[in-house]
C-alpha cells in the first residue's frame, strides 16, 4: 500500500511504456497520484507531454532514451526516471530479496532458487523478467522473500533499487544494439553491486572476463562472494539429476547451493528439489530420448556464449543455429571443440552464421526451419552409423525475423519434430 512515507505518493507522474510493466506500475500508482501514460505504439499528441512537469517519470524496460519519440524531453529530465523495480523497492524496503542477471541462465537459476525456497517452507515470489511484474504480487508480509531476474533494460534506468543477495552470473556481448558498447552493458549489470551496502552481498563468477575485470576496476561496498572453485563434496555426489551435467547447468548450481549455505537451508528437503528439477520449457530441454537419438529444444539461446556451454557437453552434434543475429555476437569454439559437429543453418542472417562456422565444422544451409528439420530427419534415416547422436535446436540468435519470440520459436521446432521424425 502507498502511504504518505513513500516517495511515490501523492506526486504528479508519467509512466513511459505501456507492456506488462508499465501498466503494473499503472495500476499500483493510480490511487494515489497524478497520473499520465505515453506509450510510443499509442498515436498521442506529444507536445501534451513534454510542455509538462513531471515529479516521477517511471520508464519501461524496453524504452530506448536514445531511440523513443521523447528522446530529447527524457534525457532533459533524466533525473526524475525511474523504474518499476524503484517503486516495488521503495515500498517493501523490509523484505528479503535476492536478485539475479547475466547473460545466460537467469531465468533457470531464479526457478531454482524459487523451488528451492517453496519447497522449505518460505513465503516466496518469484518475480521480474520470469513470472508476475514485481508490482502485481499481493497479500505481501514482512517475511515474504522475493527471488527477483533482473535484465540489463530494467537496471539501467533503476536508481533506488536494492537486493540483499545480488547475483551476476556471466557476462558477454549481448543487448549492444540496445547499450552500443560492451562497457555500458557491463555498467548496466553491475548497478546491482553498485546500489549495494557493506551488509549485503553480492556473488560473482569470477571466472568470467567482463567480471573480473569490471571488479577490479571499482570500488564496490557489499561482501563479494567468489564463485568460481569447482564444487566436489559428497552432497553434490547426491544429486541424481542429469540436468546438472552439463556445463552451464553446474554453473547455475553453484550459485543456487551457496545462497542455500548463506539462507541456512535444510539439506535434506534442497537435495529433493534438486533431484526433481526439470528446468523451463524451451532451455535445454530434452523432448525425445532414445537409446540412439537425443532431440534437445533450446530456443531460449539467442547468443552464441548461451549455445557454447551445452554444445561442449555433448557429442556427435547436428546443430540447427540461425536467426536474427546479435550485434557484437562473438563465438568461443575452436575446431578441436567441434569433433563430428555438422550445423543445420536457417534464418535471415545466414551469411553471419556461415562465415562464422565454415573454418570450424561441416554445414548446410536452408530456406527455413521446416525444410531444415525435414532434411535433417531424412539424412538422420539413411544413416548406418549406429552412434548416439543430439539434434541441439540451439539458434544463438533472436527470434524475431520469423517469430515473435524464442517461446513461439520452440513451439515451432517441437511442431516440426513431431511432424517429420516418424515420416
Amino acid at each position: 500500500m502507498l502511504n504518505n512515507s513513500n516517495i511515490f505518493y501523492k506526486k504528479k507522474i508519467l509512466i513511459y511504456g505501456l507492456g506488462r510493466s508499465g501498466l503494473s506500475v499503472l495500476k499500483f500508482l493510480k490511487d494515489s497520484n497524478e497520473i499520465t501514460t505515453h506509450d510510443d505504439k499509442i498515436k498521442t499528441k506529444n507536445n501534451k507531454i513534454i510542455k509538462q512537469k513531471f515529479d516521477y517519470i517511471i520508464i519501461s524496460p524496453g524504452i530506448d532514451i536514445n531511440k523513443c519519440a521523447l528522446s530529447k524531453f527524457l534525457k532533459n529530465n533524466s533525473k526524475r526516471i525511474y523504474t518499476d523495480l524503484d517503486v516495488f523497492y521503495n515500498c517493501h524496503k523490509k523484505n528479503y530479496k535476492i536478485t539475479i542477471t547475466g547473460t545466460n541462465g537467469k531465468s533457470t537459476t531464479a526457478k531454482i532458487l524459487y523451488e528451492v525456497l517453496k519447497d522449505q517452507k518460505v513465503d516466496v515470489r518469484l518475480v521480474g523478467n520470469i513470472g508476475n511484474p514485481v508490482l502485481l504480487e499481493e497479500k505481501i508480509t514482512d517475511k515474504t522473500v522475493f527471488v527477483i531476474e533482473a535484465s540489463s533494460y530494467q537496471l539501467e534506468y533503476s536508481k533506488l533499487f536494492k537486493s540483499n543477495i545480488s547475483i551476476i552470473l556471466n557476462i558477454s556481448p549481448d543487448h549492444l544494439e540496445r547499450h552500443n558498447t560492451i562497457n555500458k552493458y557491463v555498467s548496466a549489470k553491475f548497478k546491482l553491486v553498485k546500489n549495494q551496502s557493506k551488509v549485503d552481498l553480492a556473488l560473482l563468477n569470477t571466472k568470467n572476463f567482463y567480471i573480473k575485470r569490471q571488479i577490479k576496476s571499482k570500488i564496490y561496498f557489499p561482501k563479494i562472494i567468489k564463485i568460481e572453485k569447482e564444487i566436489k563434496n559428497n552432497f553434490i555426489k547426491k544429486i541424481n539429476n542429469q540436468y546438472f551435467n552439463t556445463f552451464g547447468n553446474k554453473e547455475n548450481l553453484k550459485f543456487v547451493l551457496e545462497v542455500a549455505k548463506i539462507l541456512k537451508l535444510k539439506k535434506n528437503p534442497l537435495l529433493k528439489t534438486l533431484q526433481k528439477f526439470k528446468g523451463l520449457k524451451y532451455r535445454q530441454e530434452i523432448i525425445f530420448q532414445s537409446k540412439n537419438l537425443t532431440i534437445i529444444n533450446d530456443s531460449k539461446a539467442t547468443t552464441f556464449s548461451s549455445s557454447v556451454s551445452l554444445l561442449k557437453s555433448l557429442t556427435n552434434v547436428y546443430w540447427i543455429v540461425g536467426g536474427q543475429a546479435k550485434k557484437g555476437d562473438r563465438l568461443l569454439l575452436s575446431k578441436k571443440n567441434c569433433e563430428n559437429f555438422k550445423a543445420y543453418i536457417f534464418g535471415t542472417n545466414k551469411n553471419f552464421f556461415i562465415s562464422k562456422l565454415k573454418k570450424i565444422m561441416k554445414y548446410n544451409s536452408f530456406l527455413n526451419l521446416k525444410s531444415l528439420v525435414k532434411k535433417l530427419f531424412s539424412e538422420i534415416k539413411t544413416d548406418k552409423n549406429k552412434i548416439h547422436k543430439t539434434i541441439l535446436f540451439s539458434p544463438s540468435a533472436a527470434s524475431f525475423d520469423n517469430f515473435k519470440n524464442f517461446e513461439k520459436r520452440g513451439e515451432y521446432f517441437n511442431q516440426l519434430v513431431k511432424k517429420y521424425k516418424n515420416v
